[in-house]
């Protein structure tokens, strides 16, 4: 069987709104083998594995938040190590994205600001 190469713009960078336009590019053997693509979504059959412990150093300053890290899907499982960013205004609240199992695999939810 060839390989697919499936891209998808995203307006969130690996579920980060803050981050601007990217595109993800996931390669899979066949069809439904490793990863399903649908619109602005990653299915993976795999589950990521545990997330390293990170260190996290002191704020740059009082209007920054910590992002944590996160397992990124690019064919395989690719650690996006966390990191302090801007709020987007002085209450903002980063709700984290996570891996949500569903069916047969498991599904990205991107983090957002509340």
């Amino acid at each position: 069987m060839k390989t697919i190469r499936l891209s998808v713009s995203l307006l969130a960078a690996s579920g980060f709104l803050f981050a601007g336009c990217a595109e993800r590019t996931v390669y899979v053997e066949r069809p439904g083998a490793a990863a399903v693509e649908q619109p602005g979504q990653v299915e993976v059959a795999v589950a990521p594995p545990t997330p390293p412990a990170e260190v996290v150093v002191q704020a740059p300053g009082p209007e920054y938040v910590w992002v944590p890290g996160y397992y990124a899907w690019h064919g395989r499982w690719v650690w996006a190590p966390g990191r302090w960013v801007v709020r987007p205004h002085p209450h903002a609240v980063w709700v984290a994205g996570r891996w949500h199992h569903r069916g047969h695999g498991y599904v990205w939810v991107g983090g957002h600001w509340r």
